[in-house]
């Protein structure tokens, strides 16, 4: 199929911008709902809503959703490939439905059934595993790091639940921000059956699910960038779900305050994804992974020395922030690079879930070492050696098999030409 051919029949199926915007909406709504518990763990603990929580049970509580949206990716992701994004998406959007319902007429007043009501949010986090190859399939590959990107940037949903969980909670009541973001959830939902269309020309696997993950795993790129997006968007949702109780805790800030500033960090990354993916796209994934470990390694070192947050505090969060985001949307971009199309979602499930994992582990790190030492200085300086030994292995091994790719595709832009 020409070009020129396969652009028509694209835009007889539906516009790839649109499906792209669509396909955002509904990472943002969803992650919306798997934030919802993050900006609540302090002021929970400061009101003793639930008992008398320590450090680690709230670093507990917010972790809880990550690693179950994680590790649901890799599934998510394979049936995505099977079933298409137009299923998938909406499927995921209605049954996220039930665990806020839940959380909001049974769990809020226990700390055991508030974990549970996590476990099963955590399935809003496996959306990203649906938009990765739903976005990949319509856009031809020297656009994919900015498509991509764009739609990572559906990551702000983060952001939204920073910005107005507890004001709902306090201003409307305890069920507000919950029965508020199933709505949303229930709207997109179906707008989202209505609407969403999968790439012409996509060609579902034949192969079993566990044939599939063998085989995808086994992908040099795929352990790779699983290293690559566990500590650029692991250190983004480790931030965002901890950055509140850290800074309350560190910096006696109140809980409104604190959700607030986590807001700005979300913002920054959300803004910087695309941006990443844009620049990949021109300059190569690899230049923007390794100055983006660059500058968290220089972040995380400042940050480690408690410094004021309104000058030096502020700016290496900011800084890390960017950074996360970038890498973030670089990683995507080599994946889109060196992946065949077909394979994508299982890939993307894979990374997505080490993503995610990279994201559960800091806060209970950081948990405990704080219960023990009063101090985050130690998690800092730990996220500062992870980013420099990723920034080596950007450019080694990465860089490699980046290299080894282009030269088996020989007067080819991209070796994923196919859609």
């Amino acid at each position: 199929m020409t070009a020129s051919t396969e652009r028509r029949t694209r835009d007889e199926a539906g516009s790839p911008w649109l499906m792209l915007c669509l396909a955002t909406l509904g990472f943002a709504v969803n992650f919306w709902a798997w934030a919802l518990i993050s900006p609540l763990g302090p002021l929970f603990r400061q009101n003793g809503a639930l008992g008398a929580l320590s450090e680690s049970d709230v670093a507990l509580m917010v972790a809880v959703p990550v690693i179950v949206g994680s590790l649901g990716r890799i599934v998510v992701g394979a049936l995505t490939d099977k079933f298409g994004g137009r299923v998938m998406f909406p499927i995921v959007s209605a049954v996220t439905i039930v665990p806020i319902l839940y959380i909001a007429f049974v769990a809020l007043d226990s700390y055991v059934l508030l974990l549970v009501g996590g476990f099963f949010l955590g399935i809003a986090g496996t959306t990203f595993a649906v938009g990765v190859p739903f976005v990949n399939a319509w856009f031809p590959p020297e656009r994919r790091g900015l498509a991509v990107g764009v739609f990572g940037a559906g990551m702000g949903g983060t952001a939204i639940s920073a910005l107005t969980t507890v004001k709902l909670y306090d201003g409307l009541g305890s069920k507000a921000p919950f029965l508020i973001t199933a709505t949303a959830l229930a709207v997109y939902a179906v707008v989202g059956w209505l609407m969403l269309r999968d790439a012409p020309g996509r060609a579902a696997p034949t192969t079993s699910l566990l044939r599939r993950l063998v085989s995808n795993a086994k992908l040099p790129v795929t352990w790779q960038a699983c290293a690559l997006y566990a500590v650029a968007f692991g250190g983004y949702v480790a931030f965002s779900v901890y950055l509140p109780a850290y800074l309350k805790t560190d910096y006696a800030l109140t809980p409104a305050d604190a959700a607030n500033r986590m807001a700005g960090f979300v913002v920054v990354a959300v803004v910087m994804r695309p941006i990443g993916g844009w620049l990949s796209d021109r300059f190569g994934p690899i230049p923007v992974l390794a100055a983006g470990f660059a500058v968290v390694v220089v972040g995380a070192g400042v940050a480690a020395t408690h410094p004021l947050l309104e000058h030096a505090g502020t700016a290496a969060f900011l800084g890390m922030a960017a950074a996360l985001g970038s890498g973030s949307g670089a990683t995507f971009a080599l994946i889109a690079k060196v992946t065949e199309p077909s394979r994508v979602g299982g890939v993307t499930g894979l990374v997505g879930a080490a993503g995610g994992l990279g994201g559960f582990v800091p806060p209970l790190i950081m948990g405990y070492v704080y219960g023990r030492t009063e101090s985050y200085a130690i998690g800092l300086w730990l996220l500062a050696v992870t980013a420099a030994l990723t920034l080596v292995l950007t450019l080694t091994v990465v860089r490699a098999t980046e290299r080894g790719q282009r030269s088996s595709s020989p007067g080819s832009a991209s070796p994923t030409n196919v859609s």
